[in-house]
């Protein structure tokens, strides 16, 4: 018995299963990370979190997202570069605009953008890793409307929007892992 063949037979067929949809626990917890454990802790249970989970991924795989073209990803770095740069003297109008900017790259790149919920769910199977910062962000900018956010509370914000935005429009989008998305 060889176990470094074994190990690499282990690994082709890993590799081989890689390329079809991996809905097992083990698949969606890797695929997901953090963003598996948060649907587990809301659904009723691990099954439907689960399903949900396998559902974005079928969604996910039906939009047609492209990455931005190079003069866009300009505007919107020049863009996101005045969003911060406003925030010294007016946060709230910084965190509003900031909002608004990452939506407007996410309808370019093709995500739906008319619910916020639905539009966290579509991200997550792109971008898991950001879900956290853009949840806190936009719950954030929810408040500031209502004139419920404070000065720290706002720079916060900015912070999550800032690692949201190098993750949804500096890179090409990442294909869905075991997927073969259109991307």
């Amino acid at each position: 018995m060889d176990p470094d063949r074994d190990r690499r037979r282990s690994r082709s067929g890993r590799d081989c299963l890689e390329r079809v949809q991996d809905t097992s626990p083990e698949g969606l917890q890797d695929q997901f990370g953090s963003e598996y454990d948060r649907t587990v802790a809301d659904a009723p249970n691990r099954r439907e979190a689960e399903s949900e989970l396998s559902e974005r991924q079928k969604r996910r795989e039906e939009l047609e997202i492209r990455p931005l073209q190079e003069q866009s990803r300009d505007r919107y770095a020049s863009e996101w570069h005045n969003t911060q740069a406003r925030f010294v003297d007016d946060p709230e109008a910084a965190v509003g605009e900031a909002d608004r900017l990452i939506q407007q790259v996410m309808r370019e790149r093709g995500y739906p953008v008319d619910d916020f919920e639905q539009r966290a769910a579509d991200l997550s199977v792109d971008h898991p890793e950001v879900m956290s910062n853009y949840r806190a962000a936009h719950g954030i900018s929810v408040a500031n409307e209502r004139g419920k956010a404070s000065t720290e509370d706002l720079r916060t914000a900015m912070v999550h929007y800032r690692a949201l935005s190098r993750s949804s429009w500096r890179r090409s989008p990442p294909r869905p892992r075991g997927h073969d998305a259109r991307a």
